[in-house]
């Protein structure tokens, strides 16, 4: 118990086991219940509380090794950008090259 404890700490939100009358379910899940697609693939979906725990768990995700190709055109896109950018504001890249 820390001295901050009514500042940081969040209250849950209270849910209600409402399922209608008459619905009959295959899987035994709420109809109510929303859920992303996609978080079932994310490591920092959950029930992590504290802030050291979510940077840790994002610091994880950032050492995972991802596809290779996406980097690569990332990296393009990005150095166009850039280039882009340099030529808005007239810079000189003359100054990098030999005499």
């Amino acid at each position: 118990m820390g001295v901050f404890d009514k500042i940081t700490k969040l209250k849950k939100n209270r849910t209600f086991g409402y399922t209608p009358r008459y619905y009959k379910s295959e899987t035994g899940e709420s109809p109510f219940k929303f859920e992303n697609r996609f978080d079932k693939y994310r490591t920092t979906v959950g029930n992590q509380r504290g802030l050291k725990r979510k940077l840790g768990s994002a610091m994880a995700d950032l050492r995972r090794e991802g596809d290779r190709n996406l980097k690569i055109r990332f990296l393009i896109i990005f150095s166009i950008l850039v280039l882009i950018f340099l030529y808005i504001i007239d810079f000189d890249l003359s100054i990098f090259l030999p005499k």
